[in-house]
Order: structure tokens, then C-alpha cells, then sequence
């Protein structure tokens, strides 16, 4: 009953989707316009001509990046145009007439053949994780009929599997496993169609892009003002840092400690996003190195035996998730950047922030790589400790700064909203914090709103608050200065900032 209800809840967003127009012009027609493009090519690949590569018009061009991959679909192109007789000898094995002796031209085992027989001669340059390699190769077995071979993408096939409890294809499938088990899948999936009576989808093709159009259709635009009322934020805000992004793909948000740059910055860059999958969280520390972060050497025991294995760090990862998704934001966001030794860690990253889409090799690969531009990167940076406050030039240079200081936007009357809204009795706790800052004189150290942002916030819980996070805080910014700390008592804070509210806006105590 549960997986008649999965398929069921499935088929109501598949109706409203057919019943939106979008599928013919959105999804089909792009397709229909590749496997034309395709068949000439097969045609020249099966005739030997050695100018078989000259078929690739703007079309081609067009179609094959958008469904096979920016990054994989044009290292597959170039393939083409600089080995045209290596490649063709690949795609003929790829595109050869059916064996009729093995059964049905198109069978799944035929199929899986053919992927297998043309990913082995695929150059290494091209060669990555199984489903990023499937997805370009997928768009070329379109010339043998998209309706029996459409394209394939992990994520929207995975991204499928879930929502309907459907089993994930075998751990370590190779392009033909994933290949083959997708469409195994657009079976199913076009018999309960049937059985809802839906008489579209009615072939593999038209399943594959129902399919698509639906995941894509979940992902609601990011609505910043929705985000801004939660965070208490101006929209304005929000919006400016989403064009910080698009302009350089970096920023880093720097203030003081409690100022809320983490949290801010996850909330944002999964509503940028259209979903927290789509980000990853790493901090840097002293020790944290460029193998830990990009790529680098771990131990490993094989069949008992200790080696070492070349394994990707976030960054990688991160990236190969951007080039699945090419449509989709992807965030990586780097908590206390400055902790880490930058130009240790970076490497040759820091030409690669400047220069999204140029090339270089990484210090462990012989493969070129490079940032895809889907993938934006979010740092925090702590302005209190002085022995990391300062970070390079160069870096500066590649990323936007966005300021998160009590006495400035969006940070500067903060808590005080949040108490009026969450606890108003305790509103004072607002104008001990301002008055506390005043009195430290030190905008790179205030003391942050987060401090007092719990629930149930009670007299009780800001004592212990000021006395185990503030003061011990405070005593360390006034190392040297210990008569100073009597300014700080939390009393005669207190008694400064009712007294303040008792004589009206515009007093001040101490000009008194």
C-alpha cells in the first residue's frame, strides 16, 4: 500500500506537469533536434568517412553541452575534433547494426555491450565518476533511436529513486549497470502510467523527459524574502550578496564572534540552492592541508595489504557535484577561512577562483581541471583573534567581502528584534549588549547577538551567559587592561540601560 501511494502522490505532479505545456517545448523538441544531428553523424561513422567530425554543426554543439554535461559533454567534443579517426573506431562500436543472432536490436544486454565496448576506449582525460561518463555517452546512443535510448543524468534518475522508494542501482555499477538499470526503471515507470491511465508517457524517451521536467519543476525559485523575514534581515541585504556571488562566485562573510556568519550563511546558500543537498560545509583549521581539502594521498588496506589511495577532498567533490547539475546552484562554504594556511590549502586553486573555466593540473592528477561556474563558495572569517585577522591580498582580490558588525547592517539591532518577537520581556538584554560594545571600543571584537539567541531566555540564562561566555571573552580582549573589566558588570549594565529607558531616547547616562 505505501508504494501504490508513493507512485500515486508521484503521478499527480506528473499530471499537473503534463497539463503545464512545458513537455514538447521544453524537454522534447531540444532532443528530437539532437537525434536528427546524430543520425548524420552515425551515418558518416558507419560509412568510414574520415571527415565524419564535420558534422557537428552548432547544433551539436548546442544540444549535446546542455544534455551531456558542460564539462564532460565538451571534454567528449574535443575528443572528437582533435582524434576523429580514434574516435570514430570508438563510436562505431557504440553505434554498429544490431546482431539479430543475439535477439532484438536494442536489448539490454546489447545495449550494455555496446556502453561497455565504447567507454573502454574513451582517453583517460575524459574519464571520471561512472555516471558523469554515462551521461554524455548516453546523448550518442540517441542515434540509435531516442525512444529506446534517451539520455541519462544521475541526479535526476537518483533524485527519482528516492522519491519513490525505488531501488538505487547496485554500489560501484559501472556507465552500463547505471545505464541499464535506468531503463528498467522508465519500464516501470511508463507501465504505471498506463495504469493510471495516462496514455503519455508511452516510450523510454517521453518517460526520461517527464521524469526531468517533474525534479525540475520542484525546485522553487529562492524567494530571499521569506529567508529575509525568518532572519530577520532586510531582503535588500540578501539580495545584494546574491549578486556578490554572481559576480565573483565568492564572498566571505567577516565579523566578530556570535554575529550569526555560519549560520547566515548556510540558510542562504541552501535557499540560493533550492536545497541544503546541494551544499557542503567544511572548516579549515591550522592543520588542514591542501590533500585534506582538495586532493591528496590516504592510507588504505587491500585484501589485507596497507597502500595508499588517491581520494578527493570537499572541493572536488563539491565540483563533480556542480558538473552533474549543471542547471542548479551548488555551494561550498568554508567556515573560519582564515584559520587555515590559505596558500597551503589553495594552491593552485587561487588562479582557479579568478579564472572559472581555464584549465590546470592538480598536483596529484594528470587530468586538467577546473571550476565549473554552478559551484559558488561562502567563507566566514573571524575578525576577533588578531593572530588571523589578517588574510592576503590575493585572496581579497578573488572574493567579495560582506560585513557582519553589531554596529552596522544586517547585524545592528538585531538581537533586539529578535527579542521583541521571541521573549519581550527581556529586551533589555539588547541595550546591555550596545552599551557593553560601546564601552569595549573594538568593532573587530564586539560581543555578537547569538550569545542570547535561545529559547526561553530568562534573567537566570543571561547571567550564566555573561558570566561563562561574555566576561571570559571580554578578559581576554582586555589582556593587560583587567581594571577595565568593572565597566562590563552585568548589574550596572543593566541598571545604565533601564535607567536610559526610563528618561527617554536621547539620554545617556555618562552625560549626565
Amino acid at each position: 500500500m505505501e508504494e501504490a501511494y508513493r507512485w500515486d502522490d508521484y503521478f499527480e505532479r506528473v499530471r499537473r506537469y503534463l497539463d503545464s505545456g512545458r513537455l514538447d517545448r521544453e524537454e522534447l523538441a531540444p532532443k528530437r533536434a539532437l537525434e536528427r544531428v546524430l543520425g548524420e553523424m552515425r551515418g558518416a561513422v558507419l560509412a568510414e568517412k574520415s571527415d565524419w567530425a564535420d558534422v557537428m554543426k552548432k547544433d551539436f554543439r548546442r544540444y549535446f553541452t546542455t544534455l551531456g554535461g558542460q564539462w564532460d559533454g565538451g571534454r567528449v567534443r574535443k575528443w572528437f575534433r582533435e582524434n576523429p579517426l580514434e574516435s570514430r573506431d570508438a563510436l562505431r562500436q557504440l553505434w554498429a547494426a544490431g546482431d539479430q543472432s543475439r535477439g532484438t536490436d536494442g536489448s539490454m544486454e546489447e545495449t550494455a555491450d555496446r556502453i561497455r565496448a565504447f567507454a573502454t576506449r574513451m582517453p583517460a582525460i575524459i574519464r571520471g565518476r561512472a555516471g558523469s561518463r554515462m551521461r554524455p555517452i548516453s546523448v550518442l546512443l540517441m542515434a540509435l533511436g531516442a525512444k529506446r535510448h534517451p539520455p541519462f543524468k544521475t541526479t535526476e534518475f537518483e533524485k527519482t529513486y528516492k522519491d519513490l522508494d525505488y531501488p538505487l542501482p547496485p554500489p560501484k555499477s559501472d556507465e552500463a549497470g547505471l545505464y541499464v538499470h535506468a531503463l528498467c526503471f522508465l519500464d516501470r515507470f511508463i507501465e504505471e502510467a498506463r495504469a493510471r491511465g495516462l496514455e503519455c508517457p508511452s516510450n523510454r524517451l517521453e518517460a526520461q523527459s517527464v521524469l526531468w521536467g517533474v525534479v525540475s519543476r520542484k525546485e522553487d525559485p529562492p524567494d530571499l524574502r521569506i529567508l529575509a523575514d525568518k532572519l530577520l534581515f532586510d531582503a535588500g541585504f540578501l539580495r545584494e550578496v546574491e549578486k556578490l556571488l554572481d559576480d565573483k562566485r565568492q564572498v566571505i562573510f567577516q565579523g566578530p564572534p556570535g554575529t550569526g556568519k555560519t549560520f547566515v550563511a548556510r540558510k542562504l546558500a541552501a535557499c540560493l540552492a533550492g536545497s541544503p543537498e546541494r551544499v557542503r560545509l567544511v572548516q579549515f583549521h591550522p592543520s588542514f592541508a591542501y590533500e585534506d581539502f582538495v586532493q591528496g594521498y590516504r592510507p588504505t588496506l587491500e585484501a589485507g595489504q596497507p597502500g595508499f589511495e588517491l581520494r578527493n577532498g570537499p572541493l572536488l567533490e563539491a565540483a563533480e557535484r556542480a558538473r552533474d547539475e549543471p542547471d542548479a546552484r551548488h555551494f561550498l562554504i568554508i567556515d573560519e577561512i582564515n584559520r587555515g594556511n590559505l596558500a597551503k590549502v589553495f594552491g593552485e586553486l587561487y588562479f582557479l577562483l579568478e579564472y572559472r573555466g581555464e584549465e590546470m593540473r592538480l598536483q596529484y592528477s594528470d587530468e586538467p581541471f577546473s571550476l565549473p561556474d554552478n559551484l559558488y563558495v561562502v567563507g566566514t572569517m573571524n575578525t576577533a583573534d588578531r593572530s588571523i585577522a589578517l588574510v592576503d591580498l590575493a585572496l581579497r582580490r578573488r572574493f567579495h567581502f560582506v560585513e557582519f558588525h553589531p554596529d552596522q547592517p544586517p547585524v545592528q539591532g538585531l538581537l533586539k528584534r529578535w527579542l521583541e518577537k521571541n521573549a519581550p520581556d527581556m529586551t533589555w538584554v539588547a541595550d546591555v549588549v550596545d552599551r557593553a560594545n560601546a564601552k569595549l571600543d573594538d568593532r573587530q571584537a564586539a560581543v555578537g547577538p547569538s550569545y542570547f539567541m535561545k529559547p526561553d531566555l530568562d534573567d537566570e540564562t543571561v547571567r550564566l551567559i555573561w558570566k561563562h561566555n561574555v566576561l571570559p571573552y571580554l578578559e581576554e580582549r582586555l589582556a593587560g587592561e583587567h581594571d577595565r573589566l568593572r565597566d562590563f558588570d552585568l548589574d550596572s549594565l543593566r541598571r545604565a540601560a533601564e535607567e536610559k529607558q526610563e528618561d527617554g531616547p536621547g539620554s545617556d547616562d555618562e552625560d549626565r
